[in-house]
């Protein structure tokens, strides 16, 4: 999905607006164009996610909701946006290794999850 106006295109609509006198609404407008993008960005996102967390689930193994968690610890760890892991390592069914950094972290979240396990 797309954006509807780029940035360069919200500034004559807050001026059109605020000319009115009407700066609140302006806000909003933008508000909510930001949430908008977000959310579209996410729907584009979700199905690589959901591809990574199937293949953590199988790989580990563990629940849904341990592979989501283990997912984001190591995009915490990593610095790198979730959808960003989980794109390297599905890419990885497709002969891509996964970045070096990504790997290790990889290693340490799946020792912490059999460390808890053997509790």
């Amino acid at each position: 999905m797309h954006q509807l106006t780029t940035p360069r295109e919200d500034q004559p609509l807050l001026t059109a607006v605020t000319s009115v006198g009407d700066a609140a609404l302006a806000v909003e407008v933008l508000e909510l164009r930001a949430k908008n993008e977000q959310l579209s960005q996410a729907l584009v996102s979700r199905p690589v996610i959901d591809q990574a967390r199937g293949m953590v689930m199988v790989l580990a193994p563990c629940s849904s909701e341990r592979a989501w968690d283990l997912l984001v610890e190591v995009s915490q760890h990593c610095n790198v946006k979730l959808r960003d892991v989980a794109a390297a390592l599905v890419a990885t069914t497709k002969g891509q290794e996964l970045p070096e950094a990504i790997r290790r972290e990889w290693r340490r979240a799946l020792r912490r999850l059999h460390a808890l396990e053997r509790r």
